[in-house]
């Protein structure tokens, strides 16, 4: 098959408009040099992609097919010129980051200001993603430099002092556990939650821990912050999991803080890299900003 990204395009916008002509203009094309495009394309892939008619043009099955993937390939070169143009304005460096959801919500933002203001030829590219998902990507080399809690894993990584934390759990004043000053995970469980999001680290971290002790969390509300389930949990919408640091930063808030009587919920969160010798400079620099106390906001 031979086809060239200027048939994509036509192909996309007679699709579009419904109508060769209009699509034809739309590119910047003669009706006829289109049409004879479109049937050179469909010659090329050997099956017919519209479907002619006296109000206009519909797709075939198989324009339905190439309708899709065309979207997709134009949206991918897109995103490609997108990625490349700031190296064509001067930067230097790009560095890839993974972290969980505590990290991400509660350390990063400050912390990345900090290192981005001194390095302005650097961009990063911060994903959110379970501790378990972190330390395979670095381990594969698919990414530069993670932030997990620290791990019970055994491979051959190298794991930085980043931050320490631990969870708590949160709940109006007027709760009946607002009494407790530590109570154990598995005796809260009926309670209504407040969670963060389906996908988010620590939804997926949570979830795990209530099916290893055999049952459900009961989750009332969702949530994209840890600042909006401390907001919910104030409101008497239901308790919450946050770290500590989360509900230390809205000491406004009507929410009493209970420990909780588990060894994971101590959070020493860590930066993780394959190795340090083989970190290129702008991520020797990132992780030397977080690592180092002195350097942190």
């Amino acid at each position: 098959m031979q086809y060239t990204l200027s048939d994509l395009r036509l192909f996309l916008a007679i699709a579009e408009t419904g109508n060769l002509t209009k699509g034809a203009e739309k590119v910047c094309l003669a009706p006829s040099t289109a049409s004879h495009k479109i049937k050179t394309l469909e010659s090329n892939i050997g099956t017919l992609l519209l479907s002619r008619h006296a109000r206009g043009i519909s797709l075939t099955t198989a324009g339905e097919i190439f309708l899709r993937h065309a979207r997709h390939t134009l949206a991918n070169l897109e995103q490609m010129h997108a990625d490349l143009m700031p190296f064509a304005k001067g930067l230097q460096g790009h560095i890839r980051l993974w972290a969980n959801t505590h990290a991400i919500h509660s350390y990063l933002p400050a912390d990345l200001a900090v290192f981005l203001g001194k390095h302005p030829t650097v961009s990063i590219a911060l994903e959110e993603h379970t501790s378990a998902d972190i330390l395979d990507a670095v381990q594969k080399g698919d990414i530069d430099a993670g932030i997990v809690a620290e791990p019970n894993d055994s491979r051959p990584l190298t794991l930085l002092d980043y931050r320490d934390d631990r969870l708590v759990l949160i709940t109006p004043h007027a709760h009946p556990l607002a009494k407790n000053q530590r109570v154990a995970f598995a005796n809260v469980l009926h309670h209504p939650f407040v969670m963060l999001h389906n996908g988010s680290a620590i939804h997926t971290f949570t979830m795990n821990i209530a099916s290893q002790l055999g049952q459900h969390l009961n989750v009332r509300v969702q949530v994209k912050s840890f600042e909006a389930v401390c907001r919910m949990v104030s409101a008497g919408v239901g308790i919450g999991l946050v770290p500590f640091d989360a509900v230390a930063q809205q000491p406004h808030l009507p929410v009493s803080v209970i420990d909780l009587d588990e060894a994971w919920a101590q959070r020493s969160l860590k930066v993780c890299v394959r190795s340090q010798t083989s970190l290129s400079t702008f991520t020797q620099l990132l992780v030397d900003q977080l690592t180092t106390k002195n350097n942190r906001t």
